[in-house]
């Protein structure tokens, strides 16, 4: 069993000796019950950094061949299912509880230290490139070409006292995982949060098709500039474990937009037509710059949602309405 080192402190000479290993490997027999080779490091590296945007849990039991890339590539490369490839991703934010211990400990390092896992990940792909693993094998599906990573979404988990919102859940957690420090089962939890929350916010985006669903807003290129947010209509802290996961629980807005919406100045209804506060109307009326945000010019009757997205559930709509708007 690779120690915790051989993970977090990956030589790039090391990362050669197991990609040779995993280039020669022969091809995965379709016997059944075949007991496959333990994963590598590299491999398990991998995983970890597919997780980033592949949600596991939305792909259990047969439907795990739909599972997107980089899962199919990873599979394709390490002679192993599909199904291996996300279970693997399971073992590494402690949902399941047959990971091995060293495995959990630096998941839980490198999800709370982006810029390591970063260093790591370019590691094995650049010694792979070297080793004739093309991106027709192993596309960049982390960085695309970028050397930085940023998880979108946190403003939302800072104000959040994500370990008091946590507590029990550790707490659980720890109980299964008696062999774990307690500190690295929540940085564990903290982390698998934080990714979480990082791939809500790039699947709400998405769905609003980069968009701000109040105005109709497309910042484009400037999208990273954070022109435009993705947020809870349930908060997260108030939010269950797969509500918090749920793009349904999730708007697409403008800074203007988003901090009204969110501090209770609009309310959506389940037709999804926008409902300006009272208070709101009365300033749009007052002030030329109120007008042109929140008036009829700024502010859509309904709100903006591309052919093919899903709307929001209109018990998130109704929990708004009733916990936040003010009205």
């Amino acid at each position: 069993m690779p120690s915790l080192s051989q993970y977090v402190d990956l030589s790039a000479a090391d990362a050669r000796l197991q990609w040779r290993r995993i280039l020669n490997r022969l091809p995965r027999p379709e016997t059944p019950g075949f007991r496959q080779e333990p994963f590598l490091p590299i491999e398990t590296l991998l995983c970890l950094s597919a997780s980033l945007s592949v949600n596991h849990h939305r792909y259990g039991g047969g439907s795990s061949g739909s599972a997107p890339s980089p899962v199919p590539e990873l599979s394709t490369l390490f002679e192993r299912t599909p199904a291996s490839i996300l279970a693997k991703m399971a073992n590494l934010d402690g949902s399941r509880t047959h990971g091995a211990v060293h495995e959990v400990e630096a998941s839980a390092l490198l999800l709370n230290d982006m810029a390591r896992l970063v260093v790591l990940y370019l590691m094995i792909i650049d010694t792979g490139r070297m080793l004739g693993v093309g991106e027709d094998r192993l596309p960049d599906f982390l960085l695309s070409g970028s050397a930085t990573l940023e998880l979108i979404g946190q403003e939302e988990l800072a104000n959040a006292d994500v370990e008091r919102t946590l507590e029990e859940t550790i707490q659980a957690f720890h109980s299964g995982w008696a062999e774990l420090p307690e500190s690295v089962t929540e940085r564990l939890l903290i982390g698998a949060a934080r990714v979480g929350q990082h791939r809500f916010s790039s699947g709400v985006l998405v769905n609003f098709g980069h968009r701000c669903a109040f105005c109709g807003l497309t910042p484009g290129v400037l999208e990273k500039r954070r022109l435009l947010v993705a947020s809870h209509i349930k908060p997260w802290k108030d939010s269950s474990s797969s509500e918090r996961l749920d793009v349904r629980n999730g708007l697409a807005a403008c800074p203007t937009h988003d901090a009204a919406f969110d501090s209770g100045l609009v309310y959506v209804n389940g037709g999804l037509r926008i409902h300006p506060s009272p208070g709101l109307r009365r300033a749009s009326t007052q002030d030329h710059g109120m007008a042109r945000e929140f008036g009829p010019t700024g502010l859509k009757e309904r709100l903006v949602l591309p052919e093919g997205a899903v709307a929001p559930l209109p018990r998130y709509l109704e929990w708004h309405k009733q916990h936040v708007y003010a009205s």
